[in-house]
């Protein structure tokens, strides 16, 4: 199966733990997550639990994000938060290891929302700092590093790919190679990208995509995206990782959709 399934906003009226082995009896060979601790550097212990959550279910874990903030709350992401450059710093390492211990190569970094009391200038510089120090970190394992654009929070400063391609742009400006572009469809939309448009610019250069339907956020087919015919065009022009399904959905009819597109996984 070509797609991912997102097990921290599918499956989550499950304990964290379990979510592994739902998605393979869902049918489901991969699963990411985002950041599944409370903290940036979790005890060995939880590490370990989720590690062997993974291995015991018999998935591979094919994207991690790194340690945003509190996100119920508000926070999306350290990356540019200034006042929390070593704990980012310290969060890349735990990832790498977790990127070691289980094979996976793909990590996203949230970028992180405008900050009143600094200017965005001030910001972007230490965000350029953070992001050469995690590409170097999970460049040991071979892996790459992910910039999303985000809808829903205002101060979230990439909100099109051509923003996140600007700090893509910068990052290999600086020496660092392994980072792309995380073309999540329905945040571009919902943020009135042209998704058709940045599909035909940068499909062959997506470092992964993840979708949702809108209006919603619901599973594809719930909403009005042609989410299908955009996958097929990307993975037309080049486009040949993985699609992350990461919809809100209860469990008992998130995958109800795969059965009629068969054609497509």
């Amino acid at each position: 199966m070509t797609y991912t399934l997102n097990c921290s906003i599918l499956l989550t009226e499950l304990p964290l733990l379990e979510r592994a082995a739902a998605a393979k009896a869902a049918g489901f060979d991969s699963v990411e997550f985002w950041w599944p601790f409370a903290e940036a550097v979790p005890g060995d212990k939880q590490v370990d639990q989720f590690v062997n959550s993974l291995r015991d279910a018999g998935v591979q874990l094919d994207g991690l994000n790194f340690f945003a903030g509190n996100m119920p709350e508000g926070d999306r992401g350290l990356v540019s938060w200034k006042g929390r450059c070593s704990e980012f710093k310290d969060n890349a390492q735990v990832v790498a290891a977790i990127g070691e211990a289980t094979g996976c190569k793909s990590f996203n970094a949230l970028y992180g929302n405008r900050m009143a009391e600094y200017t965005a200038a001030e910001q972007d510089e230490l965000a350029l700092k953070n992001l050469v120090a995690a590409t170097e970190a999970v460049a040991r394992i071979d892996g790459t590093v992910l910039i999303e654009p985000v809808s829903g929070t205002e101060a979230y400063p990439l909100k099109t790919a051509d923003d996140a391609l600007d700090v893509v742009a910068k990052v290999k400006a600086a020496g660092q190679n392994n980072i792309a572009l995380l073309a999540d469809f329905y945040h571009l939309f919902v943020n009135g990208d042209d998704v058709p448009a940045v599909i035909e610019s940068h499909a062959k250069d997506f470092g992964h995509i993840q979708i949702a339907d809108a209006p919603g956020r619901g599973a594809p087919g719930t909403g009005r995206l042609p989410l299908l015919a955009w996958i097929e065009r990307s993975r037309e022009l080049g486009y040949t990782g993985k699609v992350a399904l990461e919809y809100k959905q209860e469990a008992a009819t998130a995958f109800q959709w795969l059965n009629a597109t068969a054609a497509h996984a």
